[in-house]
C-alpha cells in the first residue's frame, strides 16, 4: 500500500508538472499574441496554426492542427503557410524559381499566384488530426470543472493524512 501511495504521488506530481508546463506556454503564446499584436505565437522558432478550408483535404483537413518550422527555405513538395492580403494560407510548394514560389492546393484544380519567397511564414513539419474537436472538449466549463474537481479530489486523498486523538492520561 505504501509503494502504490508513493507511486500515485508521483504521477500526480507529474500531471502538476505538465499541466503547469501547458500553462506556462499557453500564457506565453497569449501575451505574444494579446499584449504584443503578433499574428501568431512564434514558440523556439515554431508556430501552430489550424486548418479551416478543404483546399488541401486529405493531407490536411477541416479541423486540423499544424505545427509550421519558421522559416522560408523551403523546397517543391514541402507544405507550407505564406500570408497574402491579411490571410494565412496552407499550401503545396510546386514550383520555386529563385524569389518566386508557386503553390497549390492539393483538392484545387489551378495553381495559385506565384509569391515572393519573404511572404513564406513557414513549413509544416507535424499535423495534429482533428485539434478541433480536443479544443472543443478541454474548453467546455463542464469538462474543466470535472478536471478540476478529480484533480483536488486525489490530492485530497494522497496527501490528507487525520490527525491522531490524543490519548487522555
Amino acid at each position: 500500500m505504501k509503494i502504490a501511495k508513493k507511486v500515485l504521488e508521483i504521477l500526480i506530481n507529474i500531471l502538476v508538472i505538465i499541466a503547469l508546463g501547458i500553462l506556462v506556454i499557453a500564457i506565453y503564446c497569449i501575451i505574444q499574441v494579446k499584449v504584443l499584436h503578433k499574428d501568431y505565437a512564434n514558440l523556439f522558432g515554431y508556430a501552430f496554426f489550424e486548418i479551416s478550408t478543404g483546399s488541401m483535404a486529405d493531407a490536411l483537413n477541416i479541423g486540423d492542427g499544424i505545427i509550421v518550422k519558421l522559416t522560408n527555405d523551403v523546397t517543391t513538395g514541402d507544405i507550407i503557410v505564406y500570408k497574402q492580403d491579411n490571410y494565412y494560407i496552407t499550401h503545396r510548394v510546386i514550383e520555386k524559381e529563385g524569389e518566386i514560389v508557386t503553390t497549390k492546393g492539393d483538392a484545387n484544380n489551378a495553381e495559385d499566384e506565384p509569391i515572393q519567397i519573404s511572404q513564406i511564414c513557414g513549413k509544416v513539419e507535424k499535423i495534429i488530426p482533428n485539434v478541433e474537436a480536443i479544443k472543443k472538449t478541454f474548453s467546455s466549463p463542464t469538462v474543466l470543472v470535472l478536471i478540476v474537481v478529480t484533480l483536488v479530489a486525489i490530492g485530497f486523498f494522497i496527501f490528507y493524512k487525520p490527525q491522531k486523538k490524543m490519548e487522555e492520561k
